[in-house]
């Protein structure tokens, strides 16, 4: 029998990004991406600094979900 706290520390206990990526695909499919991005820094929930470290994070984590190009069509 494994030791349960061998098990415990050896458990993947992070977020599975890949359904959370589908999820947030399925939601916002049909909407135009950057009007939604223009309305929250023109509106103030956004500043340009947060916009900049989205878009940087977003080209670093490009390759993981290149798979699911054809699945949204783009």
């Amino acid at each position: 029998m494994p030791n349960p706290i061998y098990k415990l520390m050896n458990k993947n206990t992070q977020p599975d990004i890949t359904q959370g990526f589908v999820d947030f695909m399925h939601k916002m499919q049909g909407q135009n991406p950057d009007d939604i991005i223009n309305q929250l820094v023109s509106s103030g929930k956004i500043n340009q600094a947060q916009l900049n470290q989205a878009q940087a994070m977003a080209q670093q984590m490009q390759g993981r979900f290149s798979g699911f190009r054809k699945m949204f069509g783009f």
